[in-house]
């Protein structure tokens, strides 16, 4: 088995990739197109309509004896949360670059994610057969941007590939590979072989002599390793080089591990709602999950019990009755599981690491515009955010308006998109980027008491803190002489991180910031964890509001791609955005730009460009506010 993600930047080529390893799999019996709206993977309509990938989408498939769980997931930045959960519970992945562009903003993050996770990959240098792509080129910018040690398997011919290890030429005549022997590349083949010798002690041994086995093994080591990357070459859309990706995916990535005879762990991934219900998705690590079985989720204390388990097909199914360790499928049945939850067994419960969900960055104002629209809205937003975790809702304490909040301007777009087609009329504000708030200049020694009598048990708590400015936020106690005992200091803590979330400049959530509590009081009867924690909470309030503080905007690193002719108007554009430029080249540039100021760019850019414009972002953090 191999349980592997197909990774990418928007338009390289992953979801044509998938859809032609389906066909030749034998999975689906026509080549699905991405341009004709008839993709597997990409089956939402606001997939379909729009021509990139939102949901990652889990496919199964057989390969020479072997099973594959592929997940497609999606390439552009504000569904990045979506690659997030998908890598937690991959075991390998193939990387897809565009054979003109290389490494690609989103090529980086999600490269990043990847070693987050461990995650050993391959690389396909896709769409070869375009005017401009080269090998010689993305190889290049692996080395370059990701700092990794490319092993070149392969190189392209006229219809085909050679395929370096087992030294034969591949020719796709109508689709159908013809494989033969190949006679020179014999310096391709010296410099594969030398650049595996340099990392792999065996194969140093028969460097001159190096057999293909002997090549083909230490490779597989290295990718595990992830001391060294694979890479291989083609062009899906003319069906050109998968048949030998799939067999790389055999041969260099991992099969999972875990035991069948373990007790049960399996972790959930992802929530989805359609013409089946409530799907449950989950990656078992260990033990056997029968239909019917009662399971345990520890994090929350309660059991959920299993309808029905799936094998997966993207938006259909198929009964499979049992799932063991290795397995990714789909549960029906579960009711309240979220992303991130595991399930074991009450006998041996387990809490498996959940994967990182991304703070939002984008919201918007929703509300419903008839009565009865308000009435259904707030169910809608919690099936929306139950599905996608990196969405969120709350509620305005000032204006008492619901907010809507994502990734970027494009993932809240879609998830309105989703409620207008669930039969709910809403209205929506404008955008508005997430703002933070930092200390630039602290306050010693400020003192607070928080005191309180209503009648009953008093309340009595005294705390000293400073406040500087740090990385993120970070609480110590210089108390000596037992002034405020340990379980209150904890309690101040607690009171204090509470304080965090609305800061005095406009209610934001504050960051970058480091608490001492110095030094404190407490009272015989009337002192208590709680009393401590409202001291440390009003406290650090008082606090913020003495400190110098500064307001922070999220920025993203924005590479636009234009004709060189038009690349003034565009520089002209991104400085009157308040974009920083860090690079550019005759057809391109890379600016720092705020997130606030890109709304509506896509717009804007085609028409400074003629529509031959493209960019895209990357999220680059904060940044004070101009």
């Amino acid at each position: 088995m191999r349980n592997i993600g197909i990774l990418a930047h928007v338009d390289a080529g992953k979801t044509t990739l998938t859809e032609r390893i389906l066909f030749l799999t034998g999975a689906t019996y026509k080549r699905g197109e991405v341009h004709d709206g008839t993709t597997v993977t990409d089956f939402d309509p606001q997939e379909r309509s729009r021509g990139i990938t939102i949901f990652a989408a889990a496919v199964s498939c057989d390969w020479n004896g072997h099973r594959l769980n592929l997940i497609d997931t999606p390439g552009h930045v504000d569904f990045t949360d979506e690659v997030e959960r998908s890598l937690r519970v991959l075991d390998g992945a193939v990387v897809v670059l565009d054979g003109v562009a290389g490494v690609e903003p989103q090529s980086e993050a999600v490269w990043r994610q990847a070693d987050r996770y461990g995650v050993p990959r391959i690389v396909f240098v896709n769409k070869l057969d375009r005017p401009g792509a080269s090998l010689p080129a993305a190889v290049h910018s692996l080395r370059d941007r990701l700092g990794v040690t490319p092993l070149v398997a392969q190189v392209p011919v006229e219809g085909g590939v050679v395929d370096l290890v087992a030294r034969q030429s591949i020719v796709w005549a109508d689709g159908v590979p013809v494989v033969e022997p190949v006679d020179g590349f014999t310096a391709e083949r010296r410099r594969l072989e030398e650049a595996v010798a340099e990392l792999h002690p065996a194969a140093l041994e028969e460097l001159g002599a190096m057999s293909d086995e002997t090549l083909r093994q230490a490779m597989r080591e290295l990718t595990l390793a992830r001391e060294a990357v694979v890479v291989l070459c083609g062009s899906a859309y003319r069906n050109i080089g998968v048949e030998p990706l799939l067999d790389a995916v055999v041969s260099y990535l991992p099969e999972p591990g875990g035991s069948a005879a373990a007790p049960l762990a399996a972790l959930v991934f992802k929530v989805q709602t359609g013409r089946q219900g409530r799907l449950t998705f989950v990656r078992v690590y260990n033990g056997t999950l029968t239909a019917g079985d009662t399971v345990w989720d520890a994090a929350a204390g309660r059991s959920e019990r299993v309808g029905r388990i799936l094998r997966v097909q993207a938006d259909r199914h198929t009964d499979v009755g049992r799932a063991t360790a290795g397995d990714i499928v789909a549960l029906a049945g579960v009711k309240a599981a979220r992303p991130g939850t595991t399930l074991s067994t009450r006998d041996n419960p387990s809490l498996l690491v959940a994967p990182v969900t991304a703070a939002p960055l984008v919201s918007v104002a929703i509300e419903g515009r008839t009565r009865a629209d308000a009435h259904r809205l707030p169910g809608a937003l919690a099936a929306l955010v139950e599905e996608n975790p990196s969405l969120s809702v709350r509620t305005d304490a000032e204006s008492g308006q619901t907010l809507l909040s994502g990734m970027g301007e494009l993932q809240v777009e879609v998830a309105v998109a989703r409620l207008r087609t669930a039969g709910l009329d809403v209205t929506v504000g404008r955008p508005q980027v997430a703002y933070r708030e930092t200390v630039v200049r602290g306050v010693a020694g400020l003192v607070y008491r928080h005191v309180k009598q209503d009648g009953g048990a008093g309340q009595f708590a005294h705390v000293v803190l400073d406040v500087a400015p740090g990385d993120g936020f970070t609480f110590g106690s210089a108390v000596s002489g037992g002034h405020v005992p340990a379980e209150y200091v904890r309690a101040v803590e607690a009171g204090c991180r509470e304080a965090l979330t609305h800061g005095p400049l406009g209610g934001h959530p504050v960051v970058g910031l480091r608490v001492t509590l110095t030094d404190g009081a407490t009272h015989s009867k009337d002192s208590s964890e709680m009393a401590f924690r409202a001291a440390g909470r009003l406290g650090l309030r008082a606090a913020l509001a003495s400190c110098e503080m500064a307001l922070l905007e999220p920025v993203a690193d924005v590479t636009v791609h234009a004709p060189a002719e038009t690349l003034g108007g565009v520089l002209g554009d991104l400085a009157a955005r308040r974009g920083q430029v860090t690079g550019s080249t005759m057809d391109s540039v890379t600016a720092l730009v705020p997130l606030a100021s890109l709304f509506g760019y896509a717009t804007d850019l085609r028409s400074r460009t003629r529509g031959r414009g493209t960019f895209s972002t990357s999220p680059a953090g904060y940044r004070p506010a101009a």
